[in-house]
C-alpha cells in the first residue's frame, strides 16, 4: 500500500532519550463501543507512554519547569503525595536526572505500583489506606512543612500540570481531528481535563462540549476523585466543564472488561470509568467524534484480578483493596 494511503504517520518519531519521547501517543478508533454509526469514538492511548499513564507528560513538565525556575538544585530530594502512576512517572523522570525521590501513597495500592517504584530507586511512606488519595496530600504537606530541603511539585496546584496537557496531548489531538464533538477525561487531579478543555475550547470553541468522569461519593475509583469528598485540587477550575457525568465503581470495573474485551484495549480502571461516559455521551448524539482518555494500562492492577474473575464477583468489590 502506498504510505499515502495511510492515515497514521509512517514513524514513531526519533527522540534523544527516552524522557524526550514522552507524549505522541496514538489515537485509536473503537468502532465496536459506538452506540452509533455516524458517531465515531476516540482513545487517546496515554498508555503508550514510557511507564504506561498520562502522568509522565505531567512529570516531566513539573520538573523541568522546576528546573527552568531554579527550584531544584542537583541531587535535591522530590516529596510527591501519588496513588501511584505520579509517583512511577518521577521515579522514571527522576532517576534519569539525578534527583533522589520520596513518595507518599496510600498503604492499600496494588503491590505492582510498590515494586514499580521501589525498580525505580523511589523511598516509600505510606498514608493510612482509609483515607485514600486526601491522605496521603495530608501527611506530603505535613512532611514537606517539617523539612524545607524537600521540593514538592504537588500536581494539585502545579500550573505545570495543565500546561502539559495544554502545550501537549490537546495539540496532539488536534493534529488529527478537524472536528470534536466532545471530549472525555476523569476527574482527578484536574490537569488532563483543564489543560485539554483550554486549548480545544480556544480552538473549535462552542462546538466541543468537555465532559467529566466522576465517582458517586463514597464510590473510591482508582485514580479518580469526588469533590464531595471535601478536597478540590487548586488546579481546577470548574467553568472550563460542560458537565459532569458520574460513575460507580461498578461502571468503571464492568467498561475496563468491555474495553479489553471488544477493543483489545489493556487499560486501568479510571479508563473503563472515562469510556463509560463516553459512550453514554456518543448516545446522545447523531454523528461527530467523541475523544475519550486511556489514561494508563492495566499492568499495575493485574493483581486485583479484575481482568479474569467472572464480572459477578466484582459487583461488591471494595476497590480499597487493590488501590
Amino acid at each position: 500500500m502506498a504510505l499515502d494511503h495511510l492515515q497514521n504517520k509512517p514513524c514513531g518519531g526519533r527522540y534523544g532519550d527516552l524522557v524526550a519521547s514522552i507524549g505522541h501517543t496514538p489515537l485509536v478508533e473503537c468502532k465496536r463501543l459506538s452506540p452509533k454509526p455516524g458517531v465515531r469514538l476516540w482513545a487517546k492511548l496515554e498508555s503508550r507512554n514510557p511507564t504506561g499513564s498520562v502522568k509522565d507528560r505531567v512529570a516531566r513538565a513539573m520538573i523541568e519547569d522546576a528546573e527552568e525556575q531554579g527550584l531544584i538544585a542537583p541531587g535535591q530530594t522530590i516529596l510527591e503525595p501519588t496513588s501511584g502512576n505520579t509517583g512511577i512517572s518521577l521515579g522514571m523522570i527522576c532517576s534519569r536526572k539525578g534527583y533522589p525521590l520520596k513518595v507518599v501513597m496510600p498503604e492499600n495500592v496494588t503491590p505492582e505500583r510498590t515494586e514499580l517504584l521501589r525498580m525505580y530507586g523511589a523511598e516509600i511512606v505510606y498514608s493510612e489506606a482509609s483515607k485514600g488519595s486526601n491522605g496521603a496530600v495530608e501527611l506530603a504537606l505535613e512532611l514537606a512543612e517539617g523539612d524545607a530541603s524537600y521540593y514538592m511539585p504537588y500536581q494539585y496546584g502545579n500550573q505545570a500540570n495543565p500546561q502539559a496537557h495544554y502545550n501537549g496531548t490537546a495539540l496532539e489531538i488536534l493534529e488529527e481531528l478537524d472536528e470534536i464533538a466532545a471530549f472525555v477525561a476523569g476527574l482527578g487531579t484536574g490537569g488532563t481535563l483543564m489543560g485539554n478543555a483550554r486549548r480545544l475550547k480556544e480552538e473549535l470553541g462552542d462546538q466541543i462540549k468537555i465532559v467529566a468522569a466522576e465517582p458517586m461519593q463514597g464510590e473510591p475509583v482508582q485514580g479518580l476523585r469526588s469533590l464531595e469528598d471535601g478536597f478540590i485540587p487548586p488546579i481546577i477550575d470548574l467553568s472550563l466543564l460542560d458537565r459532569k457525568i458520574f460513575v460507580t465503581n461498578y461502571d468503571a470495573i464492568a467498561f475496563t472488561r468491555k474495553l479489553l474485551d471488544e477493543e483489545g484495549l489493556f487499560a486501568g480502571v479510571s479508563s473503563g470509568a472515562i469510556a463509560r461516559v463516553a459512550v453514554r455521551i456518543a448516545s446522545e448524539l447523531d454523528e461527530g467524534n467523541v475523544v475519550f482518555m486511556v489514561a494508563d494500562d492495566g499492568w499495575k492492577y493485574l493483581s486485583s484480578g479484575i481482568y479474569t474473575r467472572p464480572l459477578e464477583e466484582l459487583v461488591d468489590l471494595d476497590a480499597t483493596v487493590w488501590w
